[in-house]
């Protein structure tokens, strides 16, 4: 029984300390946003701002436009999630249900096709975008999130198809249920969790993303966020720190709000596809 308590105590030691790791820079980035200029230059720098101020903010609006690239960013990332869902579902159920020789290959493949760094594929990635005429736009870059996300997201759902049992299929069949019915009505409500999770996936990774986006962008206009938050880098590469910090702080905004909601969303999901099970 000590024993057992001993190693308890241990777990959540370890999951205090991994919590630490996680906030500690984003609980520094917050503090720096909101101190003055002489603070930052501090040689003894403070958690908390001696005097804080909103300066940085202010000046991080007037100096780029990230309303514009917050806009930007917003459309591709929930394009990108959107349609990557789409087509990750139908595949990924296809994949579970029906296992062959050539579905575990393409598994495999799905896998082993996110060891690929992102600097081998461009070149080719760039040539194809471009006899498509796809180059510097939006919808370009949406179908890059997409073929990027899709591997990752269609591994997942396939765990998540594999965990509902048959035995709920065959019995709505027996009751005389037809496929699209079964499909509507028992499968997917059981998959809601994994759908909003892969959604979820696909969201953050196209928000987040930087070097697709500053290599198929050249219109100031149609930057996205990530690449924006750049150009407060001068060009000896010396950061103006506050409005940095600033914007940064407002750019992990819409991730923690997205999956404050979507995180409620996976638990009323579970919830209800156990009541229709």
């Amino acid at each position: 029984m000590r024993t057992g308590r001993v190693g308890r105590a241990g777990q959540y030691l370890a999951l205090l300390g991994y919590l630490v790791l996680l906030a500690f820079p984003f609980l520094w980035l917050i503090s720096t946003a909101f101190k003055p200029a002489r603070e930052l230059g501090s040689l003894h720098p403070t958690w908390i701002p001696e005097d804080a101020t909103l300066a940085n903010f202010r000046q991080a609006f007037e100096e780029q436009p990230l309303f514009r690239a917050a806009g930007n960013s917003l459309l591709v990332a929930v394009s990108a999630a959107l349609i990557c869902v789409v087509i990750a579902t139908p595949m990924a159920y296809t994949l579970a249900r029906h296992r062959t020789r050539l579905s575990t290959a393409a598994t495999g493949w799905v896998v082993v096709s996110q060891a690929f760094p992102f600097i081998l594929v461009i070149i080719p990635l760039f040539l194809i975008l471009k006899n498509l005429r796809l180059i510097n736009t939006l919808s370009g870059l949406i179908l890059v999130y997409v073929v990027w996300a899709l591997p990752f997201a269609l591994w997942m759902l396939v765990g998540y198809v594999r965990a509902v049992p048959r035995e709920l299929e065959e019995a709505a069949a027996v009751d005389g249920a037809g496929r699209a019915r079964i499909l509507l009505s028992v499968v997917a409500p059981l998959l809601a969790p994994g759908i909003v999770a892969t959604a979820l996936f696909a969201f953050i990774t196209a928000w987040n993303e930087f070097f697709f986006a500053l290599v198929l962008l050249k219109t100031p206009e149609k930057q996205t966020l990530p690449v924006v938050l750049t150009h407060f880098l001068g060009a000896e590469g010396v950061a103006d720190l506050g409005p940095l910090a600033a914007a940064a702080f407002l750019a992990t905004i819409p991730s923690l709000v997205v999956f404050a909601v979507i995180q409620r969303r996976i638990t009323g999901g579970m919830a209800a596809g156990a009541v229709k099970a």
